[in-house]
C-alpha cells in the first residue's frame, strides 16, 4: 500500500529524487492545518493543508492544492525538493537576478532622469528634421 494517493511510479520517482538530493524522510517536520478557500465543508472540517519544513535548511512549504491530505503530502514534498534542488544547483541566485532585473525595469525614474531623457529626445528629433530632403535651387532668371 502506498503512503500517498498517487501511482507507485510517481512515489518511486519521489523516493529516488530524495536519495539523489541526500534528503531523508527524517529531515522533514510535517504538520496539518485546515485549508482555506474553495472546497466547501470538506476543507472546513478536515486538516488537509500540509505544512512541511526541511529542518536542516529551514525551508518550508505549505500545500493546499487538493482536497486530499495524502495528495497534498506528496505535492508538498515535491515542492520542497524543487526548492532544495534550486539551492544546491545555484539556480536560486539566477532566479533572484532575474527578479531584480524586472524590478529595476519597472522602477519609476526620478524627475531629473525623465527630464534628461526628454531633452535627449528633442535633440534627436532636431537632428532627424535636418536630414530632410534638400529642395532644388530656384532659378532667379
Amino acid at each position: 500500500m502506498s503512503q500517498f494517493s498517487v501511482s507507485s511510479e510517481k512515489e518511486a520517482a519521489l523516493r529516488e529524487r530524495m536519495d539523489r538530493l541526500g534528503v531523508s524522510e527524517n529531515d522533514f517536520r510535517e504538520t496539518f492545518v485546515r485549508s482555506s478557500g474553495p472546497g466547501g465543508q470538506k476543507v472546513n472540517k478536515t486538516s488537509s493543508c500540509v505544512c512541511l519544513v526541511h529542518v536542516p535548511t529551514g525551508l518550508s512549504v505549505k500545500c493546499q492544492q487538493e482536497r486530499s491530505q495524502a495528495l497534498n503530502r506528496f505535492l508538498a514534498r515535491r515542492l520542497l525538493l524543487d526548492r532544495i534542488e534550486r539551492i544546491q544547483t545555484g539556480m536560486l541566485s539566477a532566479e533572484k537576478q532575474r527578479i531584480e532585473k524586472i524590478r529595476r525595469q519597472k522602477r519609476r525614474r526620478s524627475r531629473r532622469a525623465r527630464e534628461n531623457i526628454l531633452e535627449q529626445k528633442h535633440i534627436r528629433s532636431e537632428k532627424k528634421s535636418l536630414r530632410g530632403r534638400v529642395a532644388p535651387p530656384i532659378d532667379g532668371n
